[in-house]
């Protein structure tokens, strides 16, 4: 074995070793990784807002994971054909700190989806980043579709009294697919709250207000698990 040719850190740091081959790269090149970067982002972006369950929708924050893909995929371009450019990235990542928390898990799976279709597409590999994220996308959609054809809610309950949640109970049994009590809390004076998992029939909450009604009912809300207020 020819030991004499072997490279030595040192010799990444020559001028030969770290010379730039941006040269490779020409416009049709640039052109077509970035319009594929775009597409496959609109893509992220159309399936983001067909799935999302979540209180409020953040139309800034989809549209940044357009940028994400775009901006991750020319930094890619350029890392892996320079030497100088993928050590000041490095460095440079290793004192950025980003302070804005993600609530839903789901948003961080969306966000690792456009650094990944980023990077991937910034190295060229074209067919993994479109057949990697069409496969992503319907998972998503199809576990989506499968987990919002039966919505579950809790209805939280406050009845004066015992005989006021037995009468609250049997006209709620009537009114939804099935039930389940979640929680119940007596407060001596304060009457009893009740915390209800229930199946809707249908999308009808029309029998939420006459619950509301009913003599020692003092008041119902109707809450999805996402947090949205359904009535």
């Amino acid at each position: 074995m020819n030991f004499g040719n072997t490279l030595t850190f040192s010799d990444l740091f020559k001028s030969n070793a770290v010379k730039t081959s941006l040269s490779s790269f020409s416009i049709t090149d640039v052109v077509l990784t970035l319009g594929i970067a775009f597409l496959i982002s609109l893509f992220i972006y159309t399936v983001y807002k067909k799935t999302f369950n979540g209180v409020m929708y953040s139309k800034n924050f989809n549209i940044s994971l357009i940028g994400m893909t775009l901006i991750t995929t020319f930094i890619i371009m350029g890392v892996t054909s320079n030497l100088v450019l993928s050590l000041g990235m490095v460095g440079a990542l290793s004192i950025v700190r980003f302070r804005t928390a993600i609530k839903d898990p789901t948003d961080i799976v969306y966000l690792f989806w456009a650094i990944s279709v980023g990077i991937v597409t910034g190295a060229g590999l074209y067919l993994l980043a479109i057949f990697g994220s069409l496969f992503v996308g319907l998972m998503l959609v199809f576990f989506n579709w499968r987990t919002t054809t039966e919505i579950p809610y809790l209805i939280v309950a406050n009845c004066q009294d015992q005989e006021a949640e037995n009468q609250f109970l049997a006209n709620l049994a009537d009114d939804v697919k099935n039930m389940q009590i979640r929680s119940k809390t007596v407060r001596a004076g304060q009457g009893i709250e009740l915390t209800i998992e229930v199946r809707l029939r249908n999308s009808d909450t029309s029998f939420v207000n006459y619950l509301a009604q009913l003599q020692g009912v003092e008041n119902v809300v109707l809450v999805s698990y996402t947090g949205e207020l359904a009535v």
